[in-house]
Order: structure tokens, then sequence, then C-alpha cells
């Protein structure tokens, strides 16, 4: 085996099992207590709220989760799908024949972020929480200098891809759960992807075995950054304008939540894309649940904040107690003893102990 690729087997339950049994659990105590009040959790209604929320978390928690794999982060993300909305939606202007270099130009600009953050974080050392959290700030400053509220105009062609259902499934969720497939295939079949989980586990010795370590890195913040603007693109859709006050809603911080509960260690070099669609799924029906069920807002934090440590903890304790499920790299070979080297460990009867005198 490649020493670079990940080792399929497991000795006991994986966590993304574990994450998608714990949204089944919730899926059922939510339907059970919603069903308590009168109501019915898998309405028409909420199934759809449920996962249009789910798509837009997603497409950010997605990108979010190959950054935190090299051990690095993004804080910038929420400003960077603000700013792409307000690109998109300006340059589309209300004209269908727009929207093709609108997309272009939201997700270039995008990508460009990203290139930016992935450069100051390799090349000039700077820690990704400072480096990420000063570009969001620029942005910020940017967009509350020159937008003071909804901006441009998108046509109803591309509206659909924020509205458009294929029976209960927004059109939307299925271009997340497609980004979602080819995301875990990049992770597990691409060079690049094993060397995302290589650098995250131990980026000297990722660069010792000849992976360009920078390059890996600045390429998971480029996706990461794209993956942003495709969620600009879907504010644009759904609200039909540009909107800079998106970047409020705390999209950074529960994309990072997402991704923890979905099992992918924050210290990089474990977890995966298909433990962070299911950690966004709980969110969303923790969410559903608590509006049907009109929790108060304070409440609902601190049972999002208390699952969310709870499940932190968990994976603390399974980590510690348990093998490590994935091999990095392979265990050197014992060295066969030489006599009269250095460090040659004595033997009875060089020491005398236990021989003849």
């Amino acid at each position: 085996m490649n020493a670079l690729t990940p080792s399929r087997r497991s000795p006991g339950m994986s966590t993304t099992t574990i994450v998608y049994l714990a949204l089944v659990a919730i899926l059922v105590i939510g339907a059970v207590l919603v069903s308590m009040s009168g109501r019915n959790l898998f309405s028409n209604a909420n199934i759809v709220d449920l996962l249009t929320r789910s798509s837009l978390l997603g497409f950010i928690a997605i990108g979010q989760t190959l950054v935190i794999l090299c051990r690095s982060l993004d804080l910038s993300v929420g400003y960077v799908m603000a700013l792409s909305s307000l690109i998109a939606a300006t340059t589309m202007d209300g004209q269908v024949s727009r929207i093709p270099i609108a997309m272009a130009a939201a997700l270039g600009v995008a990508a460009v972020i990203g290139l930016v953050n992935g450069v100051v974080v390799t090349k000039l050392k700077v820690n990704a929480f400072i480096a990420t959290l000063g570009m969001g700030l620029i942005i910020k400053g940017y967009l509350d200098t020159n937008y003071a509220g909804p901006a441009g105009d998108v046509p109803e062609a591309f509206q659909s891809f924020g509205y458009t259902r294929i029976g209960p499934i927004p059109l939307s969720t299925i271009v997340m759960f497609a980004v979602a497939a080819a995301g875990i295939w990049f992770l597990h079949r691409s060079r690049t992807g094993h060397h995302m989980y290589a650098v995250g586990g131990d980026a000297e010795v990722a660069r010792m075995s000849g992976v360009r370590t920078d390059r890996t890195v600045i390429t998971a913040h480029v996706l990461c950054a794209l993956l942003a603007g495709v969620a600009g693109l879907l504010i644009a859709s759904r609200f039909g304008t540009g909107s800079a006050g998106v970047y409020d809603d705390g999209y950074d911080l529960e994309s990072i939540a997402a991704v923890v509960l979905g099992g992918t260690y924050l210290l990089g070099g474990r977890g995966g894309i298909g433990g962070t669609v299911g950690g966004v799924l709980i969110l969303a029906t923790l969410d559903s649940v608590f509006n049907t069920l009109s929790v108060d807002p304070f409440i609902k934090d601190v049972l999002r904040g208390t699952i969310i440590i709870a499940a932190v903890a968990v994976y603390a304790r399974r980590s510690l107690s348990g093998a490590p499920t994935r091999r990095r790299f392979p265990e050197r070979p014992p060295e066969p003893d030489i006599p009269g080297q250095p460090g040659d460990t004595p033997t009875h009867s060089e020491t005398g102990a236990g021989g003849r005198p």
C-alpha cells in the first residue's frame, strides 16, 4: 500500500457511522417531540426548510473540511459568501445573458481570496486564524463602505437555482450532495486528497516524504473559498439580489461546528466530507425541531452548543481509548543489531552478569 494511501480497515465502528446513527436518533426524538405538540416534523414544508438550510451550510462546511484536514482554518467564508452574492447580482443586473460572466466573476474573486489566504498562511507563516480573520475584516470593510443594503438584480432564470424542487428535494440540495460526492472522491482517490491527510497528520514528515505541503494547503484554501462563492450564488438566487448582511449570520463558526460534529479532527489529518454532511444535517434538523417547537433563541443556542461539546468529548475519548483508524505512514522496520556499533545493548557475556567470571 502506498504510504499516503489511507487505510480502509477500521477496528470498530467508524466515526461517520456514529454521526449518521446520531442523526437518525435526533430525527426520531425530534419527530416524537414535535408530534406531542400536534405537528409533524416530516411535513413537506419542514423537509424543504431542513434541506434548504443544509444546502447553504453544506457548501461552506465541505470547503471548511478541506482546510481543517490540512490543519488550517478559514474564518473569511461568510464574508466571501456575501461578496460573491453581490458580485453575481450586480453583474447580472437582471439580464439572463450575463449569468455566465456573473458566475465566473463571483467564483473568480472567491478563488483569488482563497489563493491569498493560502499564500499568507504558507509563505508568510501567518497563523490561519489571524490570516483569514484579517481577510474577513478587509472584505467586511469594503462591504460596509460600498453597500448599505441589497444590491443588484438576479433574473428569474437564475433564481430557479434557489427555488426549483424535484419532489420535496430542492435543486440546491441535490447540487450540494453532488459536490459532497465529488469531494469524497477527491480526498480518497486523488493524489492531492491523500496529501491533505498527510499534511494535516504531520506537515514536516509529509514534506520529507516529497509532498509539496505549501501547494496542498493553498489548494485547500482555494477550494474552500470557491465553495463559499457557490454559497454566495445560492444566496443571490434565493434573495433575488446580493446581500452584504449575510456575513453576520455566523456561517463561518457554524461551518466549523458542522465539521467537528461530523468527526473531523480539528488539528487535521483525520475525518472526511461524509461525516461533515452528517454534521450539517444534524444542525439543520435541530434548527427545524427548535423552530417548530418555538424554542427560545437563547435556549436553542445553549442546546446546540451543549450537543457540539458532548460530541467532541465523545470523539476525544474514543480516539484516546481506541487504535488509530488511519495509518498515515508505514512504521519503520526495526534496525538489525550490529556488534560494535555505538548504542548497542551490551550482552550478558560482555557485562559479566550471569556469565562465567
